[in-house]
């Protein structure tokens, strides 16, 4: 693996210029290819990253020989991309979802596998504050037994955004289920392990595909997840909500949004609230940053071997493709109003 080769960002809409470029600069590793045929986009490229070259297409991209693609693009043209570089022998990150569906992004799955080219998934969700907080209450035993998680990403937005996630069918990766419910399940997985049921409420109600959505998982471990994502929410319910023996944990506070839930707002070195009845006690942050997506990443690409680079790739890919199963169990579950089970069967 040539450490001098560029690394190179397909696409600079709002996830290639908020969130990737900004990490892979972050962890030293600016992109030195920007893919996009947008030109409001490309003078932005050139403006964020002096240096880089701009490109219009993944082929030109493949040809310079980066040394990793990071896949910034709408979801429903992952696949064909992650397969090219895969086939091209360049290790890959997708951002979320890997694919349209489970059997779409197995097969991304089984053609890394298959020729040993390092790939992975962007969930940067997993480095968010109250994940890491919640993840080290769990493991150190703190709330006692939990028997139900609660996480909700619920906007008021009565007029959609004009961007192709409001625009698409879910065939093409448009809706909420494959934007905001993909990270909001995988945080579940990731807490509590792999689901084997699910029942859903699903809708659409200002936007071609799903505007909300509603999932209640049953965990192998037993745990009970329900997570709400909407964009009609006029009142947000708290962000995260932990049912224990312990009490519960709260957190109500992200990223600016704010619940319809007041009395616990979080004051520095500090996220979320263990609440029993009327007690409660703020919880210290578990330190961490996004930027250690990418850091694990580009440690992972300098080790000698493809099976050894991919053990050690941040988000196995396999998550995704479970997470995948779940949502399209969703689908099945909304459309018949019966719970599903979840498929259990990988690449």
């Amino acid at each position: 693996m040539n450490d001098e080769a560029p690394v190179a960002l397909v696409g600079y809409g709002s996830a290639g210029q908020e969130f990737h470029a900004q990490l892979l600069r972050a962890a030293g590793a600016a992109p030195g290819l920007v893919v996009t045929g947008n030109p409001g986009r490309s003078a932005r490229a050139a403006r964020d990253l002096p240096g880089a070259r701009i490109v219009p297409d993944l082929d030109a991209a493949l040809r310079a020989g980066p040394r990793l693609v990071v896949l910034a693009s709408p979801s429903g043209v992952h696949a064909d991309q992650a397969l090219a570089c895969i086939e091209a022998g360049v290790p890959v990150v997708v951002d979320k979802p890997l694919g349209v569906d489970a059997d779409q992004a197995a097969r991304i799955v089984a053609a890394a596998a298959r020729t040993r080219v390092a790939l992975t998934v962007f969930q940067n969700r997993r480095w968010d504050p109250e994940n890491l907080t919640l993840r080290r209450l769990v493991r150190q035993g703190t709330l006692g037994e939990v028997h139900r998680f609660e996480r909700r990403w619920e906007r008021w937005r009565p007029v959609p955004k004009d961007r192709w996630r409001e625009n698409l069918p879910s065939a093409d990766g448009g809706g909420i289920l494959l934007d905001l419910q993909t990270h909001l399940v995988d945080s579940a997985v990731h807490l509590f392990g792999p689901v084997v049921s699910v029942h859903a409420e699903i809708a659409s109600r200002t936007t071609v595909a799903e505007d909300e959505s509603f999932l209640s998982l049953r965990h192998a471990g037993g745990v009970r997840s329900h997570l709400a994502a909407a964009t009609l929410a006029g009142a947000p319910g708290p962000r995260t909500r932990v049912l224990c023996g312990g009490g519960a944990y709260v957190v109500t506070e992200f990223f600016g949004e704010q619940a319809a839930f007041g009395g616990f707002e979080d004051s520095p070195g500090h996220c979320g609230w263990i609440v029993a009845g009327t007690e409660r006690t703020p919880v210290p942050v578990e330190p961490g940053d996004p930027v250690d997506f990418y850091r694990t990443v580009l440690r992972a690409l300098a080790l000698p071997s493809g099976d050894v680079r991919q053990a050690a790739m941040p988000v196995n890919p396999l998550d995704a493709v479970h997470v995948l199963r779940v949502l399209d169990a969703a689908r099945v579950s909304a459309s018949t109003d019966t719970t599903v089970p979840v498929d259990q069967t990988f690449p």
